[in-house]
Formats: structure tokens, sequence, C-alpha cells
């Protein structure tokens, strides 16, 4: 018989035996204990709409995403449906010519959105829609509210806030998600799509977005980069904060949210678990288009593998408890999955 080593004696003997690598030894094993997982069913593909006819516009600071027409949408929602992704978001290029002090065209029932909206519903009713509810992409100056004298005014955007969703709820959107961050404005919504019939339509709020430096590529997206004057500090969350996000959710839940969500994801994953265990609701990450950014750029310059960041990226949402993640990577994830 072979002796045991003085080393092995030693390690067996403070582990009691125990040996964590024999669960890790192959690829078979490693799948049959994982704690934690991706699935297509846990995606939401946030899509952006322009104007015109032909082909998908590239993003030139997210490369692989586009910009699609409103039967580019629809095309991409059968692409989804197929691909077994649930969920699409939807998020406006306005042009210049079309945005105003007061994001008029938000109210629009035949803006981009409501037009994606119609064309989605016909091509694939049952895929779900989720629509961004803040003035933003309709502003001349680039905020989330209406401004007057440099202050981003609360009570006075909630009121078009309301007017927004509902012209998102008739278009027949499933899901509507305000992105603003002004205060009770989950409460207004909720108050206006019951009062309106839309008892049905849900309201995922984004509870916890932080003033953050991971928006730029979706503002060149959406065409507001060079539009910002100023920043959002005054009205999204600062970074330093995670007690304030528990207090944001709770107030979003009481006034009738039925979904919370967390943005950006990756920097603040510990604010999106503190969430989840307070609160036992479904909890959202959206991984933002800096994130995606980062990620590939990093891959085009050779400096990490790109598909092996992506889903480990996507694994620490659910990790952290998230419910599902809006991510640019949707399609590309959900193809990996399907190839197995």
């Amino acid at each position: 018989m072979a002796e045991r080593s003085a080393t092995t004696s030693t390690i067996d003997r403070v582990t009691g035996g125990t040996r964590l690598r024999r669960l890790r030894r192959s690829d078979w094993v490693r799948r049959l204990v994982r704690e934690t997982d991706i699935r297509v069913e846990d995606l939401i593909w946030p899509i952006f709409v322009r104007e015109g006819d032909g082909d998908p516009e590239p993003v030139a600071s997210m490369p692989g995403v586009f910009r699609r027409s409103v039967k580019g949408c629809a095309q991409a929602a059968r692409e989804a449906a197929a691909l077994g992704i649930p969920v699409v978001a939807l998020f406006p290029y306005t042009d210049a010519s079309q945005r105003d002090e007061t994001g008029s065209e938000a109210l629009n029932p035949d803006n981009l959105v409501c037009r994606a909206t119609r064309a989605i519903k016909d091509a694939e009713p049952e895929i779900g829609i989720l629509c961004d509810v803040a003035l933003d992409p309709y502003t001349t100056h680039g905020h989330d509210g209406l401004v007057r004298n440099g202050v981003i005014l609360n009570d006075e955007t909630v009121d078009v806030l309301c007017r927004q969703a509902l012209v998102q709820a008739r278009a027949g959107c499933d899901i509507v998600g305000p992105s603003d961050m002004m205060d009770g404005r989950v409460a207004c919504i909720r108050a206006a799509l019951d009062g309106d019939g839309f008892g049905d339509t849900m309201i995922m709020s984004y509870a916890a977005k932080y003033a953050s430096a991971f928006y730029g590529p979706f503002r060149d997206a959406v065409g507001s980069a060079g539009a910002l004057k100023g920043d959002k500090r005054t009205y999204q969350m600062d970074m330093g904060n995670t007690a304030e996000a528990l207090r944001e959710a709770a107030q979003d839940i009481a006034e009738g949210a039925d979904m919370i969500m967390v943005k950006p994801g990756l920097p603040y994953l510990d604010v999106l678990a503190r969430l989840v265990d307070e609160f036992r609701m479904p909890t959202f990450a959206y991984q933002t288009s800096g994130e995606y950014a980062t990620i590939m750029a990093a891959a085009q310059n050779g400096w990490i593998d790109g598909d092996r960041a992506m889903f480990e990226s996507l694994r620490a949402f659910k990790r952290a408890g998230a419910a599902g993640i809006l991510t640019y990577f949707a399609p590309k994830v959900a193809e990996a999955l399907h190839r197995g």
C-alpha cells in the first residue's frame, strides 16, 4: 500500500477529508452542482427605434447594437420570440426637429415608440413590451423632466409622465418603466392607468437609478448626448448611498410598483442584493450601455474573452438575486444558450 505523504495527511486532518475540488474536476459535475445560471427567460432586450426605413444603423459607441426602423423593430421582436426572449424594451432616437423644452413628442400617440409598439404587437402579439417613461429622449435640454430656471420640476413633470404612460398603454405597451426618478411618480402613474381602464398594465419602476458615468453610449444611441445641459444629480441617486435605495424602493412598492429595478447593474450589485433580501419581489438589473461597451471594447482589443465576460457578468446579476436582466447582449446570449 502506498504511503500517504505528510502533506496529504495534514490536509485530510484539518479538512476532515473534505475535498471541495472534487466538485470542480469535470464540466459535467460543475454544471450539475452550479447554484446560479442564466436562462433565456431571464432576458429583456433593449431596442432603439428610429424614423425611416432601410437597414439598421449601427450605434458607434455600442458595437453590435443598432437603431432600427419601426419595421425593423417588428422583425427584432420576431427574432426575440424565436429565441424565447420574453420582453423587448423600446427607446426612441428622436430627431432634433422633434425635440422641444417640454418633450411634447412624448405625448404624441403616433410617436416612434407608439408606432413600434403597435407594429410589434401586430407581428408578435405574445411578446412583452416595456416602454420607458421619461422625457429625456424628447427634450432639447436632455433632462428627464421639465426645467424652469435651471431647476428640474418634480410635480409638473409627474403630470406629464402620467400622460406619457397613458399614451404608451393605449398603443399596447405591457409594462411602463418610469426612469425619471421624480418623487411620487409611481402612485400617480398607477392612478392614471387604473382610471383609464389599464389596470393590467404593469409598472417596473427604476427604483434605484444612480447618477452614473455608465450611461454615455445610451445617450449617443437616443441622440441626447450633445443635448444634455448640466447633470442629473439633483434627481438621480448619489453613488455613495445604499440605505437610500431601500427607501426609494419601499416608496415605489407602496405606491403600486409591480417590479423594481437597479441601474446600473454591475457597479451596484450590493444594492441589488439588499433590495432582493429586503422586499422579496421581482427585482431587475439593467446592464447599462457603458457596461456593455466596456466589455465589447476590451474584447475587440483582445484584452478579455468577450463571451466569457458576457456570461460572467450576467451570472453576477443572477447570483445577487435578480429576477431578470435588461441587457444589449440578450440575442447573443439567447443564441449561445440554444447552441448549448
